[in-house]
């Protein structure tokens, strides 16, 4: 049976590597492995997120949910000084961000859990801003439960950014975001990639999304 990155515990067996990249002018460097997201390199997607990404003018923490190796909570953590929490259903990934944080000197600032979506994130924790890369090839339902748990932990005034690629599913997601913040504003668009601004009349909520 073939491995996945949103498997629970990957099958495929270890092979380490090192990726890294340079975000507001720091340097973050990732330990990766087999069986987690974007091994060999930080996937696009994330590069872009990373360089759009604006910190939310509400107190409070950020969510990165679907943290793969921590590609986005460890730089957001780095070049910041919010609390970050990272969750991932991969036991591997999760490890390599635990890791992670160690190597970029950010271990007291972030907080990594394993488990389906937001399964292991108490209940009463808030966040001023979300961030996900989405497991798209996990399915739609999958995604859009992402969505639907960050709404409920958002604080008023909170930003979510999202990362999709046209053809893998930013229609569906742009619209099941309609339904849930209101009006979504694509902010902007690269190689396939879009960005969404999400607003709605209880939360002033921001999505990007490509």
């Amino acid at each position: 049976m073939s491995s996945h990155y949103y498997d629970s515990k990957p099958t495929v067996g270890s092979e380490r590597g090192e990726v890294s990249i340079d975000v507001n002018g720091e340097r973050v460097t990732y330990s990766t492995d087999r069986g987690v997201f974007s091994k060999g390199e930080v996937d696009f997607g994330s590069r872009f997120l990373l360089e759009t990404f604006v910190e939310p003018e509400v107190a409070g923490g950020v969510l990165d949910v679907g943290s793969g190796y921590g590609t986005l909570g460890i730089a957001i953590a780095k070049t910041g000084d919010r609390h970050v929490w990272m969750t991932d259903i991969n036991e591997r990934a999760v490890a390599l961000s635990k890791e992670n944080a160690t190597k970029n000197k950010v271990d007291s600032q972030v907080t990594v859990v394993h488990g389906s979506v937001l399964e292991r994130v108490p209940e009463d924790v808030r966040f001023a801003a979300a961030v996900t890369n989405p497991p798209i090839r996990a399915g739609k339902d999958v995604v859009h439960q992402i969505f639907e748990d960050v709404y409920r932990v958002l604080e008023n005034g909170g930003e979510l950014w999202v990362v999709i690629q046209k053809k893998q599913g930013a229609p569906s997601a742009k619209k099941k975001l309609v339904e849930l913040f209101g009006d979504v504003e694509e902010v902007a668009k690269r190689k396939g990639t879009q960005f969404f601004e999400v607003g709605n009349k209880k939360r002033k909520e921001y999505l990007t999304g490509c």
